[in-house]
């Protein structure tokens, strides 16, 4: 992967920040994005700088729609100022939110937030970034377990998931002609912060959650980051187009 450029949207933390790494060891140049925690996502260009690539950090609120066009300006800037060139290779859409919150107590307002970020910034993110893609690139899409399998409290999650996963399908036919994959890793409960940490802090539902695993136990990042590298190989060119469910076999 020497060479290759990949931009990562949400990789301060968590699994942004895994997948970050372990594209960083296989030799790729990573540029991260965060809305808030500046100085996490400053400690990780670090991290990928000590294994020996390039990295760089931009702001990107997913919930800013109106803000894309601005965010790929920047995006711009930065593969001149830092990579001289106009291109770029990997697409990994990972910036998300997580909340619980029953179907019947849902307001617009949440509705729209969940939209915006988990699938009206993916669609409209990725359409802008395509002109920057060199052929024979990779778009991977952050989706979830839940979109096979209910989890209580996440009518409004999963929905948004499964729409990126049919667009997920329609925009692989589409760009299959440069030779680009598109493909969705949909990974189980993991140990991270998401959704106030609860996978990893509250014993009672990691214990339930873990039962419910082929593997009997809940995943950790590094789990899901070797995954993403993968599929950024020359192993996975000839995938695309699927869902790849990461989740230690839950509910088989």
């Amino acid at each position: 992967m020497e060479n290759k450029i990949a931009l990562i949207t949400g990789g301060s933390r968590g699994l942004g920040k895994e997948m970050a790494i372990r594209l960083a060891e296989k030799g790729a140049d990573i540029v991260i994005t965060y809305v808030s925690k500046k100085e996490a996502a400053e400690e990780v260009v670090k991290d990928i700088e000590a294994k020996g690539s390039k990295a760089a950090v931009l702001k990107f609120d997913a919930n800013d729609i109106k803000g894309i066009a601005c965010f790929v300006d920047q995006f711009k800037e930065i593969l001149s100022s830092k990579w001289d060139t106009d291109k770029f290779d990997f697409l990994i859409n990972n910036a998300g939110n997580g909340d619980n919150i029953p179907f019947a107590e849902a307001t617009e307002e949440q509705f729209d937030l969940f939209m915006n970020i988990h699938y009206k910034s993916v669609y409209f993110l990725t359409q802008k970034l395509l002109p920057l893609m060199n052929d024979n690139g990779r778009i991977i899409n952050l989706s979830s377990g839940t979109t096979k399998y209910v989890i209580p409290a996440y009518p409004l999650y999963a929905p948004m998931k499964g729409a990126v996963e049919v667009l997920t399908r329609y925009l692989a036919k589409e760009v299959g002609p440069r030779g680009i994959t598109v493909n969705v890793v949909a990974p189980g409960p993991v140990e991270t912060d998401f959704n106030n940490g609860g996978n990893r802090d509250i014993p009672e539902r990691k214990k339930f959650l873990a039962a419910r695993t082929a593997l009997g136990r809940v995943g950790l990042p590094e789990d899901i980051g070797g995954v993403i590298a993968f599929i950024c190989s020359d192993d996975a060119r000839w995938i695309t187009g699927q869902r790849i469910e990461v989740s230690g076999g839950m509910n088989l």
